[in-house]
C-alpha cells in the first residue's frame, strides 16, 4: 500500500516539475519572440540621436595618399624640377585637460597651471622659430583653444624638415603627441632650383582647389604629367579621442611615386641662351617678345629654348610665360628662301649659285612684287643681270619670287609640285612633338580661297605662308645634318627602362651635294650679305636672315600712324663646316617705327651663343698641336733688359669660367686678379688690346 503511494507521489512531482518547465519554455519563447521582433524594429525603424551615433559609430574618412612627384632633370643630371616634403604644424590644445580634472582639485589645478607654463615656454620658442606672430600671440591662440575645445589649432604652414625638428624639441612638444599635442602633417611641394630658367619648358600643372581636379597642362611637367605624378593611394581613417587613425578595418592602397624623366636640355647653355637674350632686348620698350632655340644637329636633341614674353603684370619685365617657338606661328620672311633655293636646286631647275637670271628692274611679271634692292644693284654694278648667290646675300625677294613663278607657275600642276616640296621638308604640318600646343603651318594652294598668281611669288621670299620657329629651325637643321631631318625631343628617358632618344622625320629632305650648295650660299651671308654681324663669330656660322610684318585688322601691314609690327629672325647651323649645333631666334615687336630686322637682334644674340659654346668647350677653344719646340731649359737666371718685354694680345674671357679664364690668360702670358664668382663678367685691359706679357689682367667675375 505504502509502496503504491510512494509511486503516485512521484508521479505528481513529475507532472509538477513538467508543468513548471513547459511554462518556463512558454516564457522563454515568449520572450525570444519579443526580442526578435525588437531587434527587426530597431534594424528597421530605430534612429538614435545624431550625437549618440556619431559617439558610437564614428564614420571612417578616406584620405587621397599623395606620391612623390618624379623629378626632371637636365641632360648632365641636374635637377630642373623636384619634389621635397614640407610640414604643417598643428596643436591638439586640449591633451591631458580631461585627465586633470578628475584628480583632487588642488592637484589638479597645479598640473593644469604647469602645463599653461610649459605652453608659455613653447610659445617663446615658436616666436623664435616662426617669427610671423609674437610669443604672446602664440599663447593667447593655445590658451583660446584649450578653453574652446580646439585639437587642431594650425600653428604654421609648410615648414622644412630642419625646421620641424627644432620645433619637436621645445618645451610640452617633446613629451610625444599625447602630452604635447603637436601634430604634424606631411605634403609635398615642388620647387624650380634654376628659377626661371627654362620656366616654360619645364612647364607646371595646377589644380583647381575647388574641385581637385588638374586642369592647367604647361610644357614637359603637363605633357607627361601621368608618368611624373605617379599613382594615388588610399586610406581610411576614424575619429579617436586622440584623433584620426587609421581604420584597419578598411581597405589600404599604397601610392606608387612618379617617374623621373631626363629632358634633353643643359642648363649651362640654358643660361647662356638666356642671359644672350635678355641683353639684347632690354631697354627694347617696343618689343613684345622674344625666343631662341639651341639644337643638336645630329640627333635633333634641344639643349635651350629660351621663351621671354613683356609681362604687364610684373612691370613690363620679360618673362617665360608663353612658348613663342612654338605656339606663335607667322610669315618667317626671308629665312624660308632656302626653301625656295633647296627646291629648284633639288628639282635640278639650276645648277649652280652662279647661274644668272635677267634683273628686270626688280619687277616681277605679272605681280606687284618690285624691288628695291635690283635696282640698286643695276644701278651700282650697271648690270642687267644677277646671280642666284648675289641675291641670296642681299636677300632679293625678286630673284626669289622669280625662281617660283618662272619655274613653277606655268599651272596649277607645277605650282603644286612646289607646295607638295613644302611639305615633304614638313614646313606644311605638325608633328609628334614633347610639348603640347605646337602649331600648325599655314601653307596656301591654288585651291585656296583668293589665290592668285602672285601669291606663289610670296611664297618664295617667305610671306603667305606662316611656319613656327620650330619648323623652320627644323628645317636649317636638316641642311646642317647633310638633308637628314631629325625630329626636335627634349625628352631622353622616363624612369629607368623607357628611353626615347632621337628619331627621324624624313631621312633625305634633300641629297648632301645640294645641302653643300646651300651651306656655301648660307655661309655667304654671314660672311659678306645680311648677318655679318656674324662675320668674326669666334667661329664660322652658316645662316640667314629674315624679317617679316605682321598685319593689323584690316590686313595693312602699316596701321594709320605708318607703324608696322615686326617679326626678325636669324636662323643657322655652327660651326659652318661641320655642324654641331643649329640656332635660331626670332623677335616680335609691337606696333613701332623702329627696325627690328634678323640681322639685328637675333643675329646678336647668337653671335653671343656661339662665341660663348666654342671659347668654353674643351673640344672646340682650342688645343696644342701635336707639332712644336720647348724652349731649352737653363741652368742660370739672365736679367731682363728694362722695358723689352715681349709683347702679346688680350684674349676675350667674357663669359668664361674662372678656370677657362685662368687657363687662356696664362697662355698669353698675364698673370690675373680676379673678384667674385661665376663667369667673367668684365675683364680690364679689354680684348683685343697689345699689352707686355707679365701684365695684370683684371677680372669681374658674377
Amino acid at each position: 500500500m505504502n509502496g503504491q503511494n510512494d509511486i503516485r507521489d512521484t508521479e505528481k512531482k513529475r507532472d509538477r516539475i513538467g508543468n513548471v518547465l513547459y511554462y518556463v519554455y512558454v516564457l522563454l519563447l515568449l520572450a525570444a519572440v519579443a526580442i526578435f521582433v525588437k531587434i527587426v524594429g530597431i534594424q528597421l525603424f530605430y534612429r538614435p540621436a545624431s550625437k549618440i551615433e556619431a559617439a558610437l559609430r564614428p564614420q571612417s574618412v578616406v584620405r587621397v595618399l599623395e606620391p612623390v612627384r618624379g623629378n626632371i632633370l637636365d641632360s648632365k643630371g641636374r635637377l630642373l624640377a623636384m619634389s621635397y616634403p614640407v610640414y604643417d604644424i598643428h596643436m591638439d590644445c586640449t591633451v591631458q585637460k580631461v585627465h586633470f580634472s578628475k584628480m583632487p582639485r588642488e592637484k589638479g589645478s597645479r598640473l593644469e597651471s604647469e602645463w599653461l607654463e610649459k605652453a608659455r615656454a613653447l610659445s617663446d620658442g615658436l616666436a623664435e622659430i616662426l617669427p610671423a606672430k609674437s610669443a604672446q600671440a602664440y599663447f593667447e591662440a593655445i590658451r583660446a583653444g584649450r578653453t574652446n575645445g580646439s585639437k587642431y589649432l594650425l600653428l604654421a604652414r609648410g615648414v622644412d624638415h630642419k625646421t620641424l625638428l627644432r620645433i619637436q624639441g621645445l618645451p610640452l612638444f617633446r613629451e610625444g603627441r599625447n602630452k604635447g599635442g603637436l601634430i604634424t602633417e606631411q605634403r609635398n611641394v615642388r620647387r624650380y632650383p634654376y628659377g626661371a630658367l627654362a620656366r616654360r619648358t619645364i612647364g607646371f600643372v595646377r589644380d583647381n582647389s575647388a574641385t581637385g581636379v588638374r586642369n592647367t597642362h604647361i610644357g614637359l611637367e603637363g605633357r607627361f604629367d601621368y608618368f611624373l605624378h605617379g599613382k594615388d593611394g588610399r586610406e581610411c581613417l576614424r575619429q579617436t579621442d586622440y584623433g584620426r587613425v587609421r581604420d584597419f578595418d578598411s581597405s589600404y592602397v599604397r601610392a606608387v611615386d612618379g617617374k623621373d624623366l631626363v629632358s634633353t636640355l643643359d642648363i649651362d647653355l640654358q643660361d647662356v641662351a638666356d642671359k644672350a637674350l635678355r641683353d639684347q632686348i632690354m631697354g627694347e620698350d617696343d618689343l613684345e617678345g622674344a625666343c631662341l632655340v639651341l639644337m643638336e644637329v645630329k640627333t635633333g636633341a634641344i639643349r635651350a629654348m629660351v621663351n621671354l614674353f613683356r609681362d604687364p603684370d610684373r612691370e613690363n619685365a620679360f618673362e617665360e610665360i608663353t612658348n613663342l617657338a612654338v605656339g606663335r606661328k607667322g610669315e618667317p620672311g626671308s629665312v624660308f628662301k632656302t626653301v625656295t633655293l633647296m627646291t629648284v636646286l633639288s628639282d635640278g631647275v639650276i645648277h649652280s649659285l652662279e647661274e644668272t637670271i635677267p634683273t628686270r628692274h626688280g619687277h616681277v611679271a605679272g605681280t606687284q612684287i618690285d624691288d628695291q634692292h635690283i635696282r640698286d644693284y643695276e644701278r651700282e654694278k650697271k648690270r642687267s643681270e644677277i646671280s642666284i648667290i648675289d641675291g641670296f646675300k642681299m636677300s632679293s625677294n625678286y630673284v626669289f619670287a622669280t625662281l617660283a613663278i618662272d619655274n613653277y607657275g606655268e599651272s596649277e600642276a607645277k605650282t603644286m609640285q612646289f607646295i607638295e616640296k613644302i611639305y615633304s621638308y614638313k614646313l606644311g604640318e605638325t608633328f609628334d612633338f614633347d610639348l603640347d600646343g605646337l602649331a600648325a603651318p599655314t601653307i596656301p594652294t591654288p585651291k585656296s580661297r583668293y589665290w592668285i598668281k602672285g601669291d606663289l611669288g610670296s611664297m618664295g621670299f617667305g610671306y603667305n605662308t606662316e611656319e613656327t620657329p620650330l619648323h623652320i629651325l627644323t628645317f636649317y637643321n636638316a641642311i646642317a645634318n647633310k638633308g637628314r631631318m631629325m625630329k626636335p625631343y627634349l625628352v631622353e628617358r622616363i624612369g629607368r627602362d623607357e628611353n626615347r632618344g632621337p628619331s627621324v622625320l624624313n631621312a633625305s629632305v634633300c641629297s648632301p651635294a645640294v645641302a653643300d650648295t646651300l651651306t656655301r650660299a648660307l655661309k655667304a651671308v654671314t660672311e659678306e650679305g645680311t648677318a655679318r654681324v656674324l662675320k668674326n663669330a669666334a667661329c664660322a656660322v652658316a645662316g640667314k636672315t629674315g624679317t617679316s610684318f605682321g598685319t593689323f585688322e584690316n590686313g595693312a601691314y602699316k596701321d594709320a600712324y605708318g607703324r608696322r609690327k615686326y617679326q626678325g629672325t636669324f636662323a643657322g647651323f655652327f660651326p659652318a663646316d661641320s655642324p654641331r649645333y643649329s640656332i635660331i631666334c626670332t623677335v616680335y615687336s609691337k606696333p613701332t617705327g623702329h627696325s627690328y630686322q634678323g640681322g639685328g637682334i637675333p643675329a646678336r644674340a647668337v653671335k653671343t651663343v656661339v662665341n660663348h659654346i666654342c671659347n668654353t668647350d674643351p673640344e672646340w677653344y682650342g688645343s696644342l698641336e701635336r707639332s712644336g719646340e720647348l724652349p731649352l731649359m737653363k741652368t742660370s737666371v739672365e736679367p731682363a733688359a728694362a722695358d723689352d718685354s715681349p709683347s702679346t694680345v688680350v684674349p676675350a674671357l667674357s663669359g668664361l669660367g674662372l678656370k677657362d679664364a685662368l687657363y687662356l690668360a696664362g697662355r698669353a702670358g698675364l698673370e690675373c686678379q680676379y673678384s667674385g664668382s661665376g663667369h667673367v663678367r668684365s675683364q680690364q685691359p679689354r680684348a683685343g688690346e697689345t699689352v707686355k706679357k707679365g701684365s695684370i689682367l683684371k677680372l669681374e667675375l658674377k
